[in-house]
């Protein structure tokens, strides 16, 4: 209980926080309203729940989800001097490209499955959680940096065997285009 009134206070201060850009929108609905702005995000979340696994074109509202907060804060980590920010979205980018990897080869599965949109559009948010050992982080440091560091060493020199393939290949042609 005491976990869920801490979220609650979380999500509440959020709300509240001037410096987020869904703040506005909040005090804007909750003064049109006269509702509190917390009510209003269950309402919605409820509301997008349901359009998740009745609606059309979910998909296209789950990839957005999943793309255009990120984004936006991946905008403004590379304007600040941080390197935190920085990496904290660099790290969530790589789990995206992973994730998009694997569910490319189990979509035609997986996409039948009723409540999918629903379960990775919840992936989505808790990947990209505002707190500081989200689920990127976590899907980062269990998964994908030991495969990393345990391959990182072979793919170097297969990234450097095909530049230098490239590179000749290159060289050949142009210096053949020289001759003729």
């Amino acid at each position: 209980m005491a976990r869920i009134m801490a979220t609650k206070e979380t999500v509440e201060k959020a709300l509240r926080d001037e410096s987020k850009p869904w703040t506005k929108f909040f005090a804007m609905a909750e003064a049109k309203t006269g509702v509190d702005r917390l009510y209003i995000l269950g309402a919605s979340v409820a509301l997008l729940a349901l359009y998740l696994v009745f609606g059309l074109g979910q998909q296209l509202v789950c990839n957005i989800i999943g793309f255009f907060y990120p984004a936006y804060c991946s905008m403004k980590a590379l304007e600040t001097p941080k390197k935190e920010d920085d990496t904290k979205w660099l790290t969530y980018w790589v789990v995206f490209a992973v994730f998009t990897i694997i569910e490319f080869f189990s979509d035609f599965i997986v996409g039948w499955f009723p409540l999918y949109w629903l379960c990775k559009c919840i992936f989505y948010v808790w990947l990209m959680a505002p707190v500081d050992y989200n689920g990127s982080l976590i899907i980062y440091q269990r998964f994908i940096r030991p495969k990393f560091m345990q391959y990182q060493p072979q793919v170097d020199n297969i990234m450097t065997s095909a530049r230098d393939a490239a590179m000749k290949a290159a060289a050949d042609v142009l210096s053949h285009e020289k001759n003729n």
